[in-house]
């Protein structure tokens, strides 16, 4: 069985995700890392959710610093930016680097995230992201856009049944304003 490190962003976007590669022979750990969660009590929401779900469903967690300043220090000049333009590409990229380093010290077989469940995000954007990042890494990224095939649908399904908090924006001081 493959050791995959699947980089998580909310409990919501997680669940469908995580059934969907064990199914398919994966041996999941949760890797939550989400420096640009804001604020403070609003991470330990999401994380807390995660871990519950993984502890239920037998999958390992893992917590990344919460380095906040290096969030803001690498997102500096962009606050004006539209949700979804170049912060979110420079914020996708600080997450999932962080996720491939942790990947080939560990030495996990492959990574991937959550991430394009959501309709809101393009996995045309945060894919390339990855496969380069697998590259530099000399590791595999599992690339794929769960949305497809109904998947946000199921997401949503499951986390109804489960009871998770449901967030109302992306993460993000700059989303949540």
């Amino acid at each position: 069985m493959k050791k995959f490190l699947l980089h998580i962003c909310c409990a919501t976007c997680a669940g469908h995700v995580i059934q969907k590669l064990q199914e398919s022979g994966f041996n999941i750990t949760a890797f939550f890392y989400n420096p640009n969660i804001h604020p403070k009590e609003e991470y330990i929401r999401r994380m807390e959710d995660v871990k519950q779900y993984c502890l239920n469903n037998s999958v390992e967690f893992i917590e990344g610093d919460y380095d906040t300043d290096k969030w803001f220090e690498l997102t500096k000049g962009l606050e004006k930016e539209p949700e979804g333009g170049k912060r979110c590409e420079v914020c996708y990229r600080i997450r999932l680097k962080e996720t491939a380093e942790y990947t080939r010290k560990y030495d996990f077989n492959a990574f991937g995230t959550t991430l394009t469940i959501s309709p809101h995000k393009k996995a045309d954007i945060i894919n390339p992201i990855g496969k380069d990042l697998g590259n530099e890494f000399n590791i595999t990224f599992y690339e794929a856009d769960w949305k497809k095939q109904d998947g946000f649908k199921c997401a949503c399904e499951i986390a109804k049944n489960e009871g998770f908090y449901k967030q109302n924006y992306c993460g993000c001081v700059y989303s949540k304003n």
